[in-house]
Formats: C-alpha cells, structure tokens, sequence
C-alpha cells in the first residue's frame, strides 16, 4: 500500500502550481555554488546552515506556501524539519529535488557549472581512504584514518547528516554569495530591488 507524505510534493505538482500562478516561494538550500550552477527559476537561495540559524525568523516573515529543494532531498527534508520545529507549516519539500526536477524535463535556469556538495564528498572521501591505505605501507597505524572515515560515512548514512559535507559547504568555493538574513527575508518578500534569483 502507498502513503502520501502530505509535506512532499512531485515536480509535476509544482510545476502545475508556477502555470496557475499560485502564491508559492521557492526556498533552494543547497549552497551558493551549487545554486549558480543551476536552479529553479524564480528560486530563492537560502542555504542550509543559514536557513536553520534564522527559522524562526523566517516563520515569522513567510507565511505563503513554500518549497524546499535541494540536490535529492535529503537536506531540504532537514530544512522542513528544522522550520516544522520552528512553527512553520505551510512547508513542502520537492521530492527527489532538482534531480528529480530536471528528469521531469522542468525548467531550469544554469549559471557556471560547480560540482555539488554530494560529489565533492565523495571526492574528498575517497581521496583520503587511497591516501591512508597508500601511507599505511609505510605507517600501518594510518590505516584506522580510512576505517575512522568509513564509519563517519555510515553514521552520516544513520542519521541523514553529513559533517564533511557541512565543513565543505563553509569552503570559499561554495560560499560565492553571501546570505545576510536581512537581504534574503527583503527578497523572499519582495522587499529588495532584485526580489528573485
């Protein structure tokens, strides 16, 4: 039997509610390079960490129906949690986020292309297990470095966080924009003289 989780929505759903011009802000909390490459048009970019210090004053500003996207999901699904505990309920998450989005065929608007957080991870990773077992020929103790790793990645599996990903996401290539709080509610309200990204 299928259950519908009220706080998703497909890509298909949101697409037909952008056609009907309904009243819906799009919040993308990946971060500012993984924005710039590509989004959804008429997204705001709000990126996790900021958009989890600020919830409350973000509930307290937005009161329309509102989307979070993110590369898969997994951390706009982070972002509805952290705004369902701030009291905030007119929030929905883009399943499958802009993977899903773009399989759909939706529009998208690309900037330069960026490596996502998620293959960034992988990459550095990686990196470190062939390093470690390359080094451990010499210093066999280096070793516990790539099973120290492993296990990182499993409890980041188990509890759907990933530290190396939020330590990457502070890196100056994934920090092209600043996201002062008081510049992102002006936008998300049509305050600012560019109100969308």
């Amino acid at each position: 039997m299928t259950t519908i989780d009220p706080t998703r929505v497909q890509p298909g759903a949101l697409r037909e509610w952008l056609a009907q011009h309904r009243d819906v802000k799009i919040i993308d909390v990946r971060s500012p390079a993984e924005f710039e490459a590509v989004h959804i048009p008429g997204a705001y970019n709000v990126p996790l960490d900021t958009l989890g210090e600020h919830a409350a004053e973000i509930r307290e500003h937005l009161d329309t129906l509102t989307v979070l996207v993110c590369r898969s999901g997994m951390r706009a699904g982070q972002a509805e949690q952290r705004l369902a505990a701030a009291g905030m309920e007119n929030v929905r998450v883009l399943e499958g986020g802009m993977l899903a989005w773009e399989r759909s065929g939706a529009p998208v608007q690309r900037g330069r292309p960026r490596w996502d957080l998620e293959r960034q991870v992988r990459l550095v990773a990686g990196s470190i297990v062939v390093l470690s077992i390359l080094v451990s020929v010499w210093v066999p103790a280096v070793r516990f470095v790539a099973g120290a790793l492993g296990l990182g990645l499993v409890i980041a599996a188990l509890t759907n966080a990933c530290a190396m990903g939020a330590l990457l996401a502070r890196l100056p290539y994934n920090r092209q924009a600043t996201c002062d709080i008081d510049t992102v509610l002006d936008r998300l309200l049509g305050r600012g003289t560019a109100a969308r990204a």
